[in-house]
């Protein structure tokens, strides 16, 4: 069977989001265009890490460039999209891998975000081969989630993306551990239940 490429070049929407209450939330990326929608889970971590590495690239290509690659400083205002995800939410695949490049000559970013597979390895080095392999194979590797961005559009996703990791439970002020709406045991208050 070949590999599923959902691509979406450019997209209507491209965004992080979330279902579920605070604490047992499960977070999805989702893009769509032209009537249709995508949705891929992952976890928390991911998200915040993808939006970090979006920031970090689109530095470096300004830096890079002088100033004169077509990325803005910060999220532009305008394009801010702070609407929940599109319903019904259907997870199309787990992301396993995912891997960001900037086109130069097109001035975009692309995100790529590729099923979890599970990968039989002898050693740490038999695991990165295979996991090279899998990323290299167009024609028979995992189900994948590509998205070609502007530099403002990538820019948006990172900062909506961030706002949706840190829109979670508060932390305790005492261990820093997030706070269920019934408290939770705090290891600083020698075991005993902390309200909210």
């Amino acid at each position: 069977m070949s590999r599923q490429v959902f691509l979406y070049d450019p997209p209507d929407r491209f965004v992080a989001g979330t279902v579920g209450l605070p604490g047992r939330r499960t977070f999805f990326l989702q893009a769509s265009a032209g009537g249709r929608t995508t949705s891929v889970a992952l976890e928390k971590t991911q998200v915040a890490a993808l939006a970090e590495r979006i920031d970090e690239l689109l530095d470096e290509v300004v830096r890079r460039t002088g100033g004169n690659a077509p990325v803005p400083a910060v999220a532009p205002a305008d394009i801010a999209d702070t609407a929940p995800l599109d319903s019904p939410v259907e997870e199309e695949f787990r992301v396993g891998t995912m891997a960001l490049a900037w086109d130069g000559e097109e001035q975009r970013m692309i995100v790529e975000a590729q099923a979890l597979v599970e990968l039989d390895a002898e050693s740490e080095e038999d695991l990165a081969e295979a996991e090279e392999r899998l990323l290299q194979d167009e024609e028979n590797g995992p189900p994948m989630l590509r998205v070609r961005l502007t530099g403002a559009q990538a820019r948006a996703f990172a900062k909506r993306a961030l706002d949706v990791v840190n829109a979670g439970r508060p932390p305790c002020p005492l261990c820093s551990l997030p706070l269920d709406p019934e408290g939770h045991v705090c290891p600083r208050q020698n075991g005993y239940r902390r309200s909210v």
